[in-house]
């Protein structure tokens, strides 16, 4: 039977020993009854332990009634409120919270005080156990049914865990619901408040309500502080309105607002991913005066913004810089910079930093290794792919599903879908999870070689696990049957796709046109387009849905049903590329009569651009027109080129000449 503490014992501890009982039950897991632990009974006298053990259970509660009510008899000692609060901290801290509610309900019928306190730590464990909803109940609980006066501090609590649970829609409403809607709790948002408000807005995609929010804080006496500034300008960052994050930091430093290495390494991220690396030198220099020495993060921001635009010596150039400069690169400096040799195919160079990454006591990671397997495999060196994975495995690194599936996809694309079938097997034997890119590069790899018994097989096996067959799974299984001739098959795949509720994107519509097409199924494939009108913008046809209808109709000589899809596609604002070009090229050669070199039709497509101010357009088909050697009309030249010199266009193309010479 477990010890219930009696008053007699409790009464023979000294001041000091009992603060060290409170510490004992904040410590350990009280369950039913408040117990002494098993080590310190075997410490006690006999008599106390007899004493103990003739202690009976009088109730089912995590606290025992004769601990509670001998309190008043203790002298100095007081059990109570601060032993609840000890309670609540241990079950919060294990997310027990069925005897969280039993402590409360304690608590409620001996009209204990409830502490604030104690409400954050439950808040914290609801957010911790991803129950954001759970601990909104509980603040709204907290005046109405435990008395106890919610401030801005529980309200704060909240919001973060809702927030941080992803849940923005969510923490939004409960924002609303307290401040403007709930006047009874009386709620007055402080900076921390308004911090989090805008972060959450800014992740919904709504940037205007969260200025409008942040122009209301000095009407509310809240002053913005880095924080508010740089989670306001990575938010005008998101959605592409650099200039007005720029903006905010000259406005933060008037209002006296010093910004500090993360403020600055938001603008250099946004502007990198713009391209505007005049902007972005300027900024580092700015950042220099200010006081702000640049660290691993913005090295790292500058070195990816570099890859992203292919500026890979530049790039490189900046991780010597960084080293002089006594900032070590860390693993993400290295895989970025590795990422982008691979992307340049110079896998042999990134095989070589690998090696300096690690002679600096850098493990290789699964991202590293993952690029670096998918690379060589590209290169069509597939030994020394495998050689590095089984390296990697020997040095230690986890290899997890996304370097697996590199492998097996590298395995497949060397046309070893058997070996790559092994690799799988080896996989989920280490108890790591296929995902969908695994299967479609092995259904994939079986299509390739012919084997289409043994991808139907995969797809069959794939549907017996956990793994969700999305849209891409189901896109390669209908490309593969088409192209192995079982086109009733692939509508049967299609036509389940749909009943199950997956959301075909342009890529499976484009690959099912492109089967239909291949069948002979044209106006199927037609039916098709028509209903990707009707969908949202990722699904709407692009160049290539429509380079494949045109090449269709092409070969079924429907030369006016071409020239009617080529205007709708104009009107829809699609510009041709190459491919569609070369597919009217053929039409107006082989299908018209008299046959016509296509001069005149590509001259009208020019000016049809031009006119719409599809600038880029227009110039991409003069470029075809030269390479075929079809002269342009001199009025179509002068309109063009008028165009394409306007000032504004002009100072762009300096202002990148000067970036270029700049980094």
């Amino acid at each position: 039977m477990p010890y219930i503490l009696s008053t007699n014992f409790l009464n023979t501890l000294n001041n000091s020993n009992k603060k060290l009982y409170l510490t004992l039950i904040k410590l350990s897991s009280v369950h039913n009854h408040c117990c002494y632990c098993s080590s310190l009974a075997t410490k006690t006298t006999p008599t106390h332990n007899n004493h103990l053990q003739n202690d009976t259970e009088t109730d089912s509660s995590p606290v025992c009634d004769n601990f509670f009510n001998s309190g008043a008899k203790m002298g100095s000692f007081k059990v109570g409120d601060s032993t609840f609060y000890s309670l609540i901290e241990n079950y919060a801290n294990s997310s027990d919270f069925s005897s969280l509610d039993r402590v409360l309900t304690r608590m409620k019928l001996e009209k204990r005080v409830f502490l604030e306190k104690s409400f954050i730590l439950m808040f914290k464990a609801y957010g911790k156990a991803h129950l954001p909803d759970k601990a909104i109940e509980l603040f709204y609980r907290m005046n109405y049914e435990f008395r106890c006066r919610a401030t801005v501090k529980s309200f704060n609590s909240v919001l973060n865990v809702t927030i941080q649970t992803g849940l923005y829609d969510r923490a939004l409403e409960f924002y609303n619901s307290v401040i403007l809607g709930c006047k009874d709790i009386n709620i007055v948002p402080n900076v921390l408040s308004f911090n989090l408000i805008i972060k959450c807005m800014c992740k919904l995609g709504l940037v205007d309500n969260a200025i409008e929010v942040f122009r209301e804080m000095p009407v509310r006496k809240c002053v913005p502080d880095a924080y508010t500034y740089c989670t306001l300008m990575d938010g005008l960052c998101k959605v592409d309105r650099i200039d007005e994050a720029v903006s905010l930091l000259d406005e933060m430093q008037i209002e006296g607002c010093f910004p500090n290495p993360v403020t600055f390494n938001v603008l250099i991220n946004g502007l990198c991913r713009k391209g505007d690396f005049s902007r972005v030198a300027k900024l580092v220099d700015n950042m220099f005066l200010k006081g702000c020495v640049p660290n691993e993060v913005t090295y790292n921001t500058l070195i990816h913004g570099l890859l992203l635009k292919g500026k890979l010596d530049k790039a490189l150039n900046l991780l010597d810089r960084m080293v002089l400069s006594k900032c070590v690169p860390n693993e993400v400096t290295y895989g970025t910079i590795i990422n982008g040799l691979v992307k340049q195919g110079r896998v042999v160079d990134g095989a070589r930093l690998l090696v300096l990454m690690e002679e600096r006591g850098i493990r290789v990671n699964e991202y590293v290794c993952s690029v670096l397997v998918s690379g060589l495999f590209k290169e069509g060196k597939s030994e020394e792919a495998m050689q590095l994975f089984k390296e990697s495995i020997d040095k230690g690194c986890k290899i997890n599903t996304i370097v697996y599936s590199a492998l097996i996809h590298g395995l497949c694309q060397d046309r070893k879908p058997d070996k790559a079938m092994e690799i799988l097997l080896e996989m989920t034997g280490k108890g790591c999870t296929p995902n969908a890119f695994t299967y479609s590069s092995l259904m994939k790899g079986f299509f390739e070689v012919g084997n289409s018994h043994k991808a139907v097989e995969v797809w069959k096996n794939m549907a017996t696990t956990i793994c969700v067959q999305n849209e891409v799974c189901y896109s390669v299984l209908v490309d593969g049957l088409y192209k192995d001739g079982n086109a009733k098959e692939a509508m049967m795949v299609w036509t389940k796709m749909l009943a199950t509720g997956q959301r075909p994107d342009v890529v499976a519509y484009s690959l099912m046109i492109h089967g239909l097409c291949n069948a002979g199924l044209v106006e199927e494939a037609l039916k098709l387009y028509n209903e990707m009108l009707c969908l949202e913008p990722d699904s709407q046809p692009d160049v290539i849905t429509y380079n494949i209808l045109f090449n269709a109709l092409c070969n079924q000589n429907r030369v006016s049903r071409a020239v009617d899809l080529l205007n709708s596609m104009l009107d829809r604002g699609c510009d041709p590329d190459l491919t569609t070009c070369n597919v009217f090229l053929r039409m107006l050669r082989e299908k018209v009569d008299p046959p016509q070199d296509g001069a005149e039709f590509l001259d009208e497509l020019v000016i049809r651009l031009s006119k719409m101010q599809r600038t880029i357009g227009a110039s991409k088909i003069v470029e075809v027109m030269l390479q075929k050697f079809l002269s342009p009309k001199a009025s179509t030249w002068a309109q063009i080129i008028q165009e394409l010199c306007n000032p504004k266009k002009i100072q762009a193309v300096i202002d990148k000449c000067w970036s270029n010479l700049y980094c």
